[in-house]
């Protein structure tokens, strides 16, 4: 029966460097071949070539894409980092931009509401007053 005296520390830690470098492995593996699927250059058969390099001989694999399109890996994270960024902008401008509604809109609706009885004629001028000193600020 082993106990935690028959381990000694300086095992724990050789242990706990080989654990965090085969996650480490495991991360880069699925990053690459993540890159194969995501670069357009890249036609069927070479995506097919270099995921069954990755695949078969993971240790050279791996090494020789770093080597052969490291620097356009990177490029490509960055791209996509940045598209991604310029979509989420364009979601909550026209977001915001469909939230907005125009001062004659704002006016139509107090002067239905006041024909309608909702609202009396001094509440209308009032509104109708903060539409107005409001709308150049938008």
């Amino acid at each position: 029966m082993y106990l935690a005296y028959d381990y000694p520390l300086l095992s724990a830690f050789w242990t706990m460097l080989w654990f965090f470098l085969w996650v480490m492995w495991f991360f880069l593996l699925f990053k690459i071949v993540f890159d194969i699927f995501r670069d357009d250059s890249l036609g069927g058969w070479g995506k097919a070539g270099w995921l069954a390099f990755v695949v078969l001989l993971p240790f050279l694999g791996v090494f020789v894409y770093l080597v052969a399109r490291g620097k356009d890996m990177g490029r490509r994270e960055v791209k996509q980092a940045i598209d991604q960024r310029n979509a989420f902008d364009s979601y909550v401008r026209e977001t915001a931009g469909s939230a907005r509604t125009s001062s004659a809109d704002e006016l139509a609706k107090l002067s239905e509401m006041r024909t309608r009885g909702d609202i009396t004629q001094e509440e209308f001028e009032r509104a109708k007053a903060l539409v107005l000193t409001d709308s150049p600020s938008r």
